[in-house]
C-alpha cells in the first residue's frame, strides 16, 4: 500500500489550543497535511491509525501516563521507526533532564525549542516526513520479498525438493524442513553441519569431501548424489546441488542449493549394476582380480575412515569438555548469588515465624515459604556440585561400609519390585570423599536406575579397585559407548563405584548430553535434570570421574571413579555439644551485601548479641583498629576489593586472638589456601547461626586454633534425586 495524506500526515498535541492551532497552519503553509489531537489517547489514535510524525508539547505530557504510546512505539514493526518532534522551553536533553526523559522513552525523538522559527519547524517536518515515506518503501520491499519467498516455496514443494544453505566460514548449515526429513529428522529437531557429515555413509565421506573442497576453491557448481544414515539405521540416497554466492569482495559468503531424495532410483540402479558385474564377473578371470584389489583398497579406506572417526571423537570429547566447563562457571556463579538471596529470604522468614501472631494459617503460610526456600537452597547445591564449587569435606572413608549402611535406606527408596544387590569385595582401600555428598550421589544414581526400570528389576551396586596408568590405557578401557566425566583424569590408584541396572537404558544422543545441567529425558514435573550433573560435579571435584555407558533396552551403568585416600579412615567419636552462650557478644558483622548484613543482624540482635556492622574488609579493619571490645568477627568471603581470607589474615595481625567465622555456600577458595577458619555454609537458618556461634564462644579465644580445625556446618540439603 502507498502512503498517502493519512499516513503522511502530522498529528498535533499541544499545551493550548492556540499553539496547536498556529503550529497546524504553519505545516499546512508549508504543504503537509496536520491534524490536532484535543488530549494524549486521541494522539495514541491517530498514530495508531496510520501518521507520518507526532509533534508534541512537553508540557501536554509531561505528568501524562505514557504506557499506552510507548506499548505501540516497542511494537512497532521492524520497518518503522516513527518520528517524534518534542517542543519543549527548556532546551535538549543536554540541559533539560525532563526533555532527557522523554527522549529515551519515545526513542526517535527531534527536540525544537520554543520559541522556534517556522523554517526550522517545517524543516523538521520535512526530514520527518522524509523519513516515513522511506520506511514506508521499506515495508512494501519486505511485503514483496516475503510475496516472492512463498512463491519459492511453493515451487520447492511442488518438487520435492528440500533447501539448504552452508554459510562460510564458519560452516553454519540452515536446512528447511524437507530437507531434514531427507536425512531422517523432524522439522523441530537440531541439524547441524556436523550432523550431516556424520549422517554421510562412511564409503562416501572423501568423495563428498573432495568435491565439497573444489567448489570452495574453484567457485564451480556443487552437485553429488550420496548416501547417508539416518538415525534408525536405515540408508538412503540424496541428490544434493548448490552454488556458490560471492560477497563484494569476491569470496565465497555461502553455498545456497537444493536437495531431493533419490532412494527409489539409486535402488534401481544398483540391483541393475549388481547384476552386470555379476555377469562380468563370470566371464572373465581378469574380474576376480580386479575384485581383490579393489577389497584392498576397500580395506584401506576403512581403515583410514576408523582413524578420522578415532580423531573426529578425541575432538567432540575436547569441545565436550570445554562447553561443561564453560556451563560450570555460569552455573555456580548463578547458584552463588542464588544462594545470597535465599540467605536474606530464610533469615527474615526465620525471625518473621518468631514474632509473628499465633494465627494457624499465618505459620501455615510462613511455613510454606520456608519449605520453598530450602528446596532452593537444594537445588543451588547441586548447582554448585555441577560447577564443581560446593563447599566438600574430603576425608579417608571406606566405601564398602558406606554402601552397606545405606542399604537399608535404598531398599526403603527403590519400593518393592526393584531388587538391591550388592558386591563388595574384602579388603579394598578407603576412598577419599565427602561423605554426605557421596551418599546423595549413590541415592540419585540408584533412583535414576529405579525410574529406567517401572516393570521392576535389579539393581546391582559393585565396588572394585581401578588403577589408571595413562591416557592411552584409560581410553582403552573406557568403551567407545561411554560418556566420561572427565577426559584429564590424573593416573594413579582409584576405586570404582559402579550402579549397574537393567531398565530400558539411553539412545546415543541422550547418554551424549545425560550429564548436562537442566537436561532430563523424563516427562515434565518428574525431574530437574540436575541429578547426574550434580554427580558428575562431584566426582571431578574430587578428583575422580562419571562413566556412563547405555544401550537401548539392555540398561545403563554408572560408574563413580573415585581416588584412593592416602590414609585410613578415621574413627569416629561423638561431637562435643556446643556451649549455650548466656552473656551478649559483640560481634562484628562483614558483608558487602546490604540485604544479607540487615538479615543476618537482624538474627545476631534477636539472638541477645550486639551487632557492629561493616560493609568491607577496609572498613572492618579500621573498627578492629579502635578500642572497641570486639568477642568475634563473622565474614563473608567473596567481597571487592579484600576476601574473607584476607579479613581474617589481616585482623590476625590487630587482634591475634579474635575469633573469625567464615560465612560463604561457594567453594571459590584460590588453589592452594590452607583456611583453618570455622566455616558457616549459606544459606543458613538462626538455628544453625546460634548452634555455631555458641560453639565458637564457649570454647574462648584461647582455644581459637581447636575452633579453626572444627567441622564447618554443611548447608541444608534433601536426599531427592532428580536426574
Amino acid at each position: 500500500m502507498k502512503p498517502g495524506p493519512s499516513s503522511e500526515r502530522a498529528v498535533i498535541l499541544a499545551a493550548s489550543e492556540r499553539d496547536a492551532v498556529k503550529t497546524a497552519h504553519l505545516i499546512k503553509e508549508a504543504g503537509y497535511y496536520a491534524n490536532i489531537c484535543g488530549d494524549l489517547a486521541e494522539l495514541e489514535h491517530q498514530v495508531a491509525s496510520g501518521a507520518g510524525l507526532a509533534i508534541i508539547a512537553d508540557e501536554a505530557i509531561r505528568t501524562a501516563d505514557l504506557a499506552g504510546l510507548t506499548r505501540w512505539l516497542n511494537e512497532q514493526p521492524s520497518w518503522s521507526d516513527f518520528p517524534i518532534v518534542l517542543m519543549s522551553e527548556k532546551g535538549g536533553p543536554e540541559r533539560n533532564p525532563e526533555a532527557a526523559r522523554l527522549g529515551r522513552a519515545l526513542g526517535n525523538v527531534t527536540f525544537i525549542e520554543r520559541p522556534f522559527h517556522p523554517t526550522t519547524l517545517v524543516s523538521l517536518v520535512a526530514a520527518a516526513v522524509r523519513g516515513r515515506r522511506r520506511q514506508y518503501q521499506t515495508r512494501q520491499i519486505l511485503e514483496d520479498l516475503t510475496e516472492s519467498e512463498d512463491l519459492l516455496q511453493t515451487a520447492l514443494d511442488a518438487g520435492h525438493l528440500g533447501a539448504l544453505e552452508l554459510h562460510l566460514p564458519d560452516f553454519e548449515l540452515e536446512a528447511s524442513p524437507t530437507c531434514k526429513a531427507f536425512f531422517g529428522r523432524k522439522p523441530r529437531d537440531p541439524f547441524t553441519y556436523q550432523d550431516l557429515l556424520d549422517a554421510v555413509h562412511p564409503d562416501d565421506r572423501a568423495r563428498r569431501s573432495e568435491i565439497v573442497e573444489q567448489t570452495l576453491r574453484t567457485g564451480a557448481d556443487y552437485r553429488i548424489e550420496y548416501r547417508n544414515i539416518w538415525p534408525d539405521g536405515t540408508q538412503h540416497w540424496v541428490d544434493v546441488r548448490a552454488r556458490a554466492v560471492r560477497r563484494p569482495d569476491g569470496n565465497i559468503r555461502s553455498l545456497v542449493g537444493v536437495c531431493s531424495d533419490i532412494t527409489a532410483r539409486k535402488t534401481a540402479e544398483i540391483e541393475r549394476e549388481a547384476l552386470l558385474a555379476q555377469l562380468a564377473a563370470e566371464r572373465t578371470a581378469l574380474a576376480e582380480l580386479t575384485a581383490t584389489l579393489e577389497l584392498r583398497v576397500e580395506q584401506r579406506t576403512a581403515d583410514l575412515m576408523k582413524e578420522v572417526a578415532a580423531r573426529e571423537r578425541a575432538q567432540e570429547q575436547l569441545r565436550h569438555a570445554q562447553k561443561m566447563e564453560a556451563i560450570g562457571q555460569l552455573t555456580g556463579g548463578v547458584a552463588h548469588d542464588f544462594n545470597n538471596l535465599l540467605m536474606a529470604v530464610m533469615g527474615n522468614l526465620d525471625l518473621l515465624r518468631k514474632r509473628m501472631p499465633e494465627d494457624p494459617r499465618l505459620r501455615r503460610l510462613v511455613d510454606g515459604a520456608l519449605q520453598g526456600a530450602e528446596r532452593g537452597a537444594s537445588l543451588t547445591q547441586r548447582l554448585l556440585a555441577f560447577a564443581r564449587q560446593q563447599d566438600l569435606r574430603a576425608v579417608p572413608v571406606d566405601l564398602g561400609a558406606l554402601v552397606r549402611d545405606m542399604s537399608e535406606l535404598l531398599e526403603r527408596s527403590l519400593g518393592p519390585r526393584i531388587t538391591l544387590r550388592l558386591d563388595i569385595p574384602d579388603g579394598l582401600p578407603a576412598a577419599c570423599v565427602d561423605t554426605n555428598q557421596l551418599e546423595l550421589a549413590v541415592l540419585n544414581l540408584a533412583i535414576n536406575a529405579r525410574d529406567a526400570m517401572p516393570d521392576g528389576g535389579v539393581i546391582e551396586i559393585r565396588l572394585a579397585a581401578w588403577q589408571a596408568k595413562n591416557d592411552q590405557a584409560r581410553n582403552d578401557q573406557v568403551g567407545s559407548d561411554q560418556v566420561k566425566g572427565d577426559p584429564a583424569l590424573q593416573p594413579g590408584n582409584y576405586l570404582k563405584l559402579s550402579v549397574v541396572d537393567s531398565g530400558s537404558g539411553m539412545s546415543p544422543d541422550v547418554l551424549k548430553r545425560a550429564i548436562e545441567p537442566f537436561f532430563s529425558s523424563k516427562p515434565v514435573g518428574k525431574g530437574t535434570g540436575l541429578g547426574l550433573s550434580m554427580v558428575h560435579g562431584l566426582a571431578v571435584q574430587l578428583g575422580g570421574a562419571l562413566q556412563l555407558s547405555s544401550a537401548v533396552g539392555k540398561g545403563t551403568t554408572a560408574v563413580l571413579v573415585l581416588p584412593v585416600a592416602t590414609t585410613a579412615p578415621a574413627v569416629e567419636s561423638p561431637a562435643p555439644a556446643a556451649q549455650k552462650v548466656k552473656r551478649s557478644a559483640v560481634i562484628l558483622l562483614v558483608d558487602d551485601d546490604p540485604l544479607i548484613a540487615m538479615s543476618t543482624m537482624e538474627m545476631l540482635e534477636d539472638l541477645g548479641h550486639r551487632v557492629i556492622g561493616a560493609s568491607s574488609g577496609p572498613h572492618a579493619l579500621d573498627i578492629l583498629r579502635s578500642d572497641q571490645e570486639i568477642d568475634l568477627m563473622m565474614t563473608d568471603h567473596v567481597m571487592p576489593g579484600m576476601t574473607g581470607i584476607e579479613l581474617a589474615a589481616a585482623s590476625r595481625e590487630l587482634r591475634p586472638h579474635l575469633v573469625v567465622l567464615l560465612a560463604t555456600g561457594y567453594a571459590e577458595l584460590p588453589d592452594g589456601t590452607q583456611v583453618d577458619l570455622p566455616r558457616l555454609a549459606k544459606p543458613y537458618h538462626q538455628d544453625q547461626l546460634r548452634e555455631r556461634l555458641d560453639q565458637l564462644l564457649g570454647q574462648g579465644g584461647g582455644q581459637l586454633a581447636a575452633a579453626a580445625s572444627s567441622d564447618s556446618l554443611a548447608a541444608p540439603s534433601t536426599l531427592s534425586p532428580s536426574p
